[in-house]
């Protein structure tokens, strides 16, 4: 089965769409689209999706419906994209963006090209990863070169370096790798919408937040294996998953909101299931006696004003 989950433009989660397993992403793209605007009554939409979920016919789709969209490019193998999108001389605009608590450097561009708008954006920090690891791979080919080049043609990070002309023999061609240089750290967005670049880049980097929340969804929530054989008991099943991951958000707002306090989820799971309460005698009287709350545990109650009960209660009489 396919499952997708409805953000809203805070993360938190609105609906969840399902599809049998063999759908393709492409064809589900529309049909959801429409669905979403008839049920929640949506005027104005922006698509934003990874290049996995575009086609050509996607995109006409959503231009003769006149919908924005902020789409995924395969700069390596779309050719207008390659030669003449890559190569342009406008100068990029520098911005730094946090991410995970440190600031990560990037340079992004429009480009106007056969009536198309793209916009050109570059990691800094992984270009020079990327131009490092091209270096390792290109000295490791030297190296398998001197020892022979029979091996080296079944390797695709090798074979795309090398060059073997009228059959004489396997080579480094610099053209190959200069070419491949132009790729690092990038990565190319078509658009629509009027946004600046740095708008359009920061919108699809929002896509990581989706991603994290179908991790959480299957992993955390152990949606997956689900061993159901009817539609509707695998509906109810995905139902639950997702009433957590709506409770999970609303839990985490409410944390962030209470003087910027933050715990992990599992550290706020693990310390609520702590919690337990012992039944003891003492001089023929019963008496439930409660644990002590861990950190996470405390600023979660605090968070949604819940109050623990005593922590020893008489019950009754031994």
């Amino acid at each position: 089965m396919i499952l997708a989950v409805l953000l809203d433009g805070d993360g938190r989660p609105v609906c969840t769409e399902m599809w049998p397993g063999n759908t393709a992403d492409v064809g589900s793209l529309i049909p959801a689209i429409d669905r979403l605007q008839r049920r929640f009554r949506i005027n104005r939409v922006c698509v934003v999706a990874d290049r996995g979920m575009i086609s050509a016919e996607t995109i006409a789709e959503l231009e003769a419906r006149k919908l924005l969209y902020v789409l995924g490019v395969r700069e390596r193998t779309d050719k207008l994209v390659r030669e003449l999108v890559l190569d342009d001389p406008a100068p990029f605009v520098p911005f730094v963006v946090m991410k995970s608590g440190s600031e990560v450097d990037y340079e992004a561009k429009a480009v106007k090209l056969a009536g198309r708008r793209y916009i050109v954006c570059r990691n800094l920090d992984q270009m020079k990863k990327d131009a490092a690891d091209r270096a390792t791979v290109v000295a490791a080919l030297e190296r398998q070169l001197k020892k022979g080049d029979k091996s080296l043609v079944g390797n695709k990070g090798y074979r795309r370096f090398l060059a073997n002309p009228q059959g004489e023999g396997f080579s480094i061609d610099p053209a190959k790798v200069e070419e491949d240089a132009k790729f690092d750290g990038v990565f190319v967005l078509r658009t629509n919408a009027r946004l600046s670049p740095l708008e359009a880049m920061l919108v699809y980097k929002q896509l990581w937040t989706v991603e994290r929340t179908f991790r959480t969804a299957k992993s955390l929530f152990d949606t997956r294996p689900i061993y159901h054989q009817l539609d509707q008991t695998i509906r109810g099943h995905v139902a639950c998953s997702f009433l957590a991951l709506v409770l999970k958000k609303e839990l985490e707002d409410r944390l962030a909101a209470a003087n910027g306090a933050r715990a992990s989820w599992p550290t706020v799971i693990a310390d609520l299931d702590s919690l337990a309460e012992t039944e003891v005698e003492q001089d023929g009287k019963r008496f439930l006696l409660r644990s002590a709350p861990r950190p996470a545990a405390s600023l979660a109650l605090s968070a949604l004003g819940l109050a623990l009960p005593p922590t020893l209660r008489l019950i009754g009489d031994a």
